[in-house]
């Protein structure tokens, strides 16, 4: 009882009387409840690249930076993704629930689903650094993380379906679409017998964080290349030029 004294007691102070109180009041409306440990959303959004390393106060056992809430939210999704994927579809097979599950949970996704969230303005209160399409994935799944460790899995599980899914993913499109580029390279260069390497032409610092150009080279020539804060991104960026450079020569030459 006393518990629960001391936890609406914090929840009322946050909404109405902190100095958090209008992150408390967006954070309510995104997540549907005001929490009684602000300070572990705030982590969620807190970057290890930003330069203000003021703003969170009370660490809670966790990092300053979400890296570890994003640990735990990436984990939490992958599962709920996996079991409504395994409920939605009973006979499909393993593959298939693992393509449909990549599909959803790659980084790409996470980035529009946190961007159409509004997560980008809750990262620029937390962060003095530019805030990229990477980051914001990451924060969702930090957000993810957070709401876990404050109100159990049953409530994260529903919210990852509700909030996440059903309101951002587009399943029945899915099913048909194919953005594996990379895939896609690979299957055409071994279809023609080329030969295909994915190098890192460049890696450098930039807002205190790794960006790395990758160049995609077929039979040793350099065909095309993209940046990326994270390495995987940037092949699959720069696959897709490719993949669409040696279809175009394709078609030329029929």
């Amino acid at each position: 009882m006393l518990d629960f004294i001391f936890k609406f007691y914090r929840k009322t102070n946050h909404r109405y009387f902190s100095k958090d109180k209008f992150f408390v009041e967006r954070l309510n409306e995104l997540i549907g409840f005001t929490p009684s440990r602000v300070h572990i959303f705030k982590v969620a959004f807190f970057h290890k690249s930003t330069l203000n390393n003021q703003t969170i106060t009370e660490s809670d056992g966790l990092l300053q930076s979400n890296e570890r809430l994003e640990f735990l939210g990436d984990a939490l999704l992958s599962f709920v993704v996996g079991e409504y994927l395994f409920k939605k579809y009973p006979q499909a097979n393993e593959g298939f629930l693992t393509k449909m599950r990549s599909k959803i949970v790659k980084r790409k996704m996470l980035n529009y689903i946190a961007e159409q969230m509004g997560l980008d303005h809750l990262m620029m209160e937390f962060n003095q650094t530019a805030i990229s399409q990477s980051m914001l994935g990451n924060a969702l799944e930090a957000l993810i993380g957070a709401i876990y460790m404050e109100q159990g899995f049953e409530y994260t599980k529903e919210y990852i379906l509700k909030n996440i899914i059903r309101k951002f993913v587009d399943i029945n499109r899915l099913e048909m679409y194919d953005d594996n580029y990379k895939s896609q390279l690979l299957e055409w260069c071994q279809k023609h017998t080329k030969e295909i390497d994915f190098r890192i032409i460049n890696k450098y610092k930039t807002d205190k964080r790794d960006r790395f150009k990758v160049g995609v080279f077929i039979d040793n020539v350099e065909i095309a290349s993209a940046e990326d804060f994270n390495k995987k991104s940037a092949e699959q960026v720069a696959a897709e030029i490719a993949l669409s450079i040696v279809l175009q020569k394709s078609e030329s030459l029929d």
